[in-house]
């Protein structure tokens, strides 16, 4: 279920097909135990009016839980650009060599944070948290002899530093896991089906208007689109940019660029 809800476009599909069908099954079908009284009766009425309720409540609710999880992975995004900016200019307390070396893991660890949130092949995004575990344990390795032996609170600083780089790591990999559960899905999914029988089964010119009954199952589709394309952060349209982290990319390339001493000074 989770390689459909990765792609919105196949829910919007599967989605429109399934309510159509379920419009025209309870027209076709279900309209056949339709009595006189039963179209003449409010109960009918009460009945569709609560379940497009409950329908649009659930809706609203699993689309407010969409946009939470999107706004929560852009901050994360964020904070992770910060971590690294800031642990890289604390890179500078650290001695000469150690400083550089660490400078550079940073460069390289950043490139792949940007590839992380860009849209990848499943092989790809393995090979990329492969590199990002390793340059992790780089970056650690690296600071852990200086903090070792120069236990100051200068040296604590980028120790800490170093956490913040890591953590955040963890923290945004845990965002992009923590999506709309699957029991939700389906609980919204049957209250469509039971809303979309019961506008078919109240349907008295389905046959005239089949246009018109095919509305409501291609709004409902389209929200369900909506709230899978959101919820889905690599294979939805509307996907998390590290805009952050590329400001952050650009501007330490540039400071290196002017770090670094032309070949006319020398």
């Amino acid at each position: 279920m989770s390689s459909i809800l990765n792609n919105p476009l196949l829910v919007f599909g599967i989605a429109f097909l399934v309510f159509a069908f379920c419009v025209w099954f309870g027209n076709v079908v279900l309209s056949r135990y339709r009595t006189k009284d039963t179209e003449t009766s409010e109960d009918l009425g009460i009945i569709q009016t609560a379940t497009l309720t409950l329908l649009a409540l659930l809706i609203g609710f699993t689309f407010s839980m969409a946009i939470d999880r999107h706004d929560l992975r852009e901050t994360l995004e964020e904070g992770e650009a910060n971590a690294i900016g800031t642990e890289y200019l604390r890179a500078d307390l650290l001695p000469p060599k150690a400083s550089q070396v660490t400078k550079d893991l940073l460069m390289q660890y950043l490139d792949q944070r940007i590839l992380f949130y860009s849209k990848q092949e499943r092989e790809k995004i393995k090979v990329i948290r492969l590199k990002t575990d390793q340059l992790q344990n780089d970056l650690w390795n690296e600071i852990l002899p200086t903090a070792r032996s120069n236990q100051t609170a200068t040296i604590a600083l980028v120790v800490s530093g170093m956490n913040d780089v890591l953590n955040s790591q963890g923290y945004v990999q845990a965002a992009w896991w923590n999506r709309i559960p699957s029991t939700a899905w389906i609980l919204m999914a049957a209250i469509a089906v039971c809303a979309n029988l019961l506008v078919g089964f109240g349907a008295r010119n389905f046959q005239k208007n089949i246009a018109l009954f095919m509305i409501f199952p291609f709004v409902v589709a389209v929200s369900f689109f909506l709230i899978a394309d959101i919820d889905s952060p690599r294979g939805g349209v509307i996907r998390i940019e590290p805009r952050n982290l590329i400001t952050l990319k650009k501007a330490l390339s540039m400071q290196t660029k002017t770090e670094t001493p032309s070949p006319a000074s020398n």
